[in-house]
């Protein structure tokens, strides 16, 4: 029997009454707070990305060693999920989050002092080691209050509000660098990350109570990784959203070259493609969360996203080498539109079908689909500029690439075609229906 004070679902304890009371009475807070974490990210990355031809020449380092800049504020994001993920799982969710929120702003603030391009790599990777809490924690966090159905439609709710960050950052980056230069665009990061600690701090409530954390130490945490790795399906669904996200990496990481370098247009231009792009992203997010979600099982909605992108990646490929001729701009700009838009099929149903299966260790289960994420997308990073910065082939073909392997790894490991597996058995049960009491 559950303990007083909890309720059940289909016989399964859920959260404790407190919890649930805390989420209700803030929920719209809760939301919003999580959108500003799962925003921060492409915050960090695409304010940025206006400014990486002009700090080429202000360090005056090729532009291979500047794109390390990416990768390094990457890399460090998904090294310090694995910190975080666990730690949230032993001592709740704000104390880390708000140690990483500090970490970040000070990382943040060093970086628009940087002399040279590798201070400025080793300072975004401190920035990525502590901005990871905010990631990592949101997606837990989410676990936490929802389960099922209502789990997919929050994070495309999530999506809604942190898709507006990859919307307004290069248009605000863009602006930045009419006023001043790049450093500017750390100023600005740094206000913001100060203005989101003091907002987590003050409305977040801890949603992991004292009797569902786990007490062990670093063996614990690897021993549970190992346990979760161990599930073919939930890997199979990690594997994809990684892939799916490396394709959408070398997009950012590859296009301020690609729109501005190669067909000529300005930072002001790419900032308004880029934020367009984005907004196809954020609607077919939406059209996921408020149509088909309930309507179209999650694998057949994350099959449709993947075939899209995989589309979108062979037509651009040959654009890009010149197959179907000399293209300009626009044709270039639409495939990519097609394939930014296809993530909102992919992100959210590949996160919302890994979580489900792991009620019992949603910090941990967190920390690996964004590991994977991160680390496939920082091998994709410098590929994409491995023929040098008057190409667009290199882009091209790694995201083709990574959508076959999201696809294969789809139908391979996850083989949606059959009924989902349970886990294993060392596992704790899994709830099947929504929960209730979360934010709305």
């Amino acid at each position: 029997m559950p303990e007083s004070g909890q309720k059940t679902t289909q016989g399964h304890i859920s959260e404790p009454a407190p919890v649930v009371t805390a989420a209700r009475r803030t929920g719209l807070l809760v939301t919003l707070v999580l959108g500003g974490l799962t925003a921060l990210p492409p915050l960090s990355m695409d304010m940025y990305l206006p400014a990486l031809p002009e700090v080429t020449g202000a360090l005056r380092a090729p532009a291979a060693t500047v794109q390390l800049t990416l990768t390094a504020c990457l890399a460090g994001m998904a090294l310090g999920q694995l910190v975080v993920g666990p730690m949230s799982d032993k001592w709740g969710r704000r104390r880390p989050l708000l140690i990483g929120m500090a970490v970040y702003v000070l990382a943040t603030a060093v970086c628009a002092l940087a002399p040279s391009a590798e201070l400025l790599i080793g300072f975004r990777l401190l920035q990525g080691l502590a901005g990871a809490a905010g990631i990592v924690i949101a997606r837990a966090v989410v676990r936490d209050l929802y389960d099922g159905v209502e789990m997919a439609r929050f994070f495309s709710t999530l999506m809604l509000i942190s898709g507006v960050a990859p919307i307004i950052a290069p248009l605000i980056g863009g602006q930045i660098l009419r006023l001043t230069d790049w450093r500017g665009v750390f100023h600005v990061l740094t206000v913001i990350g100060v203005l989101l600690t003091v907002v987590v701090w003050r409305f977040l409530h801890e949603t992991l109570p004292p009797e569902r954390r786990h007490e062990g130490g670093v063996g614990q945490a690897l021993r549970t990784m190992r346990g979760l790795l161990a599930d073919r399906v939930f890997t199979g669904y990690m594997l994809t959203g990684g892939l799916a996200f490396a394709a959408l990496f070398a997009y950012i990481s590859a296009s301020p070259f690609v729109v501005q370098e190669i067909y000529g247009a300005s930072p002001q231009t790419f900032s308004l493609l880029f934020g367009l792009n984005s907004v196809g992203l954020v609607a077919v997010g939406q059209i996921n969360g408020k149509l088909l979600v309930g309507r179209v099982s999650l694998d057949k909605a994350l099959g449709f996203g993947l075939g899209t992108i995989l589309l979108a990646g062979l037509a651009l490929t040959l654009m890009t080498t010149g197959v179907l001729g000399e293209v300009g701009l626009a044709p270039i700009a639409a495939g990519l539109f097609v394939l930014m838009s296809a993530m909102g099929l992919a992100m959210p149903n590949t996160n919302a079908q890994a979580l489900m299966r792991t009620p019992h260790a949603a910090g941990s289960a967190s920390a690996l689909l964004g590991t994977s994420s991160f680390l496939i997308g920082a091998v994709a990073s410098p590929l994409v500029g491995i023929a040098g910065e008057h190409t667009a082939v290199p882009m091209a073909v790694v995201q083709l690439s990574c959508a076959v392997l999201a696809l294969a790894c789809f139908l391979g490991l996850c083989r949606p075609w059959r009924a989902t597996e349970a886990p294993r058995a060392t596992e704790a049960p899994r709830a099947t229906e929504p929960r209730t009491g979360g934010p709305a």
